[in-house]
């Protein structure tokens, strides 16, 4: 006799993020600095005074079922627009039916997913509608408004930003999914607490993605007639690895090698490890990374220890020639070195003392006596005239003057008192007062 299934009596096949989408404040999860009863955005939807806004926040947070429930809650046209199907001619239609909803006395609520998709001009086309009030636009995006969204818009907009959901958030809502009718209420299902922590833990904040992983693990789940039973084996092998919130152009992209340069700077070795793995292990270009150690050897330690210079070159060089995973190690390499080294940015601070004077004498001439005299006229006008060869002199050094008069006795570069740098002090005041010595010589 064939066992019938438990699952056929259920007849929405909707996935089951889906069908547990919120449609009251009450039955939202999270986001309690805005919502909970007295924050600013309660009382925005309870005294219906609403203003245009955009949700920026991560995937799975509950921008868009917030949305929905403004639009229910204050009894407003709700227009569900996306970003990556729409242009401007759909973008127009959408506006003139809100001006004859106006004119009826109808608001229009304008939701737009991933508005930072749109570009400047799309994003214009808002401008005047949401200005006379045809429109209350509200957009969700993942990235930064102050990036992605035009000034213009974004001015006119108030920016509420969405966290991830705490793992007891996401454990609610999955003992929620499990009992209530929308989800798996009519279903007997056999699952530990500690299976709910592990799918909650698992789920990284994504209310989305926790439920879509729950729906796998009870679809995945043996049954029988007294109900499904989710196992140890099952729940590891629905918690495969899972994407990282990376985007290589995006926002998170400069937080994470921001992370990893300001970890390495602060010698602080185990988060320097950590935040090199997270940008290889999301998909970053292992180069890209070489690149900007390359970049700190010489800015954040510099002379105070010029190894690390030829260790970032190294490394560079290795991931060029393996690629991933292969150079992860070299990477890493990299990164403990440069974040153990000692620290210094008297080259990075010599050279922005020197590039704003050169900015400001731009048209000072190069002391003839250090130009080349390539050609009789030249010569004639007294290009390389007085000029000393430093090899011909003791300590191969004389005490020539190099810069313009008006910048004579300037000093760019500092040095630290950190590992190396401390000799290259005493090398510094060593050929001050070779210099000196040579000065006193002449005058005699």
């Amino acid at each position: 006799m064939k066992q019938e299934s438990l699952f056929e009596e259920k007849n929405d096949t909707r996935p089951l993020a889906d069908r547990m989408r919120p449609e009251t404040l009450d039955e939202y999860v999270g986001q309690k600095q805005l919502v909970d009863k007295g924050n600013i955005l309660w009382k925005m939807i309870e005294n219906d005074q609403l203003t245009s806004m955009i949700f920026w926040g991560p995937p799975g947070v509950g921008k868009t079922t917030l949305a929905r429930i403004i639009a229910n809650h204050t009894r407003s046209y709700f227009v569900d627009f996306s970003a990556v199907t729409s242009g401007i001619k759909e973008i127009k239609d959408v506006m003139k039916a809100s001006d004859e909803r106006r004119i009826l006395g109808q608001r229009t609520i304008l939701f737009v997913d991933e508005i930072h998709r749109f570009n400047k001009a799309q994003q214009d086309a808002f401008l005047p509608y949401v200005e006379k009030g045809s429109i209350i636009l509200i957009g969700a995006t993942t990235e930064n408004p102050s990036f992605e969204i035009n000034s213009a818009l974004l001015s006119r907009c108030r920016v509420f930003v969405l966290h991830s959901l705490e793992k007891e958030d996401l454990e609610d809502l999955i003992e929620r999914a499990l009992k209530c009718e929308k989800g798996f209420g009519s279903l007997k299902i056999s699952i530990s607490k500690e299976d709910i922590s592990a799918i909650a833990q698992f789920s990284g904040g994504d209310a989305r993605f926790c439920l879509n992983t729950l729906e796998m693990v009870v679809y995945n789940s043996p049954n029988d007639l007294e109900g499904i039973h989710v196992s140890k084996d099952i729940l590891k092998q629905c918690l495969q690895k899972r994407s990282l919130l990376y985007d290589k152009k995006g926002e998170e992209h400069y937080n994470i090698i921001s992370a990893l340069h300001k970890s390495v700077r602060n010698s602080d070795v185990q988060a320097s490890i950590y935040w090199l793995a997270r940008m290889l292990e999301a998909g970053e270009d292992p180069l890209y990374v070489a690149r900007r150690l390359v970049r700190m050897a010489s800015e954040d330690i510099g002379m105070a220890d010029s190894r690390a210079l030829e260790i970032a070159v190294s490394a560079y060089q290795a991931a060029h020639y393996l690629g991933m995973p292969e150079c992860n190690v070299h990477l890493t390499h990299a990164v403990v070195y440069l974040a153990l080294a000692p620290k210094s940015n008297a080259l990075e601070v010599a050279y922005n003392k020197a590039k704003e004077d050169a900015l400001k004498t731009l048209d000072l001439p190069v002391p003839l006596h250090i130009r080349n005299a390539s050609t009789k006229l030249m010569k004639d006008l007294g290009y390389n005239q007085g000029y000393e060869y430093s090899h011909d002199y003791p300590y191969h050094m004389t005490d020539m003057k190099c810069l313009p008069d008006e910048l004579l006795n300037k000093e760019y570069y500092i040095p630290g008192n950190q590992g190396s740098e401390v000799k290259v002090q005493k090398r510094l005041e060593q050929i001050k007062a070779i210099k000196a010595q040579v000065a006193r010589s002449r005058r005699k």
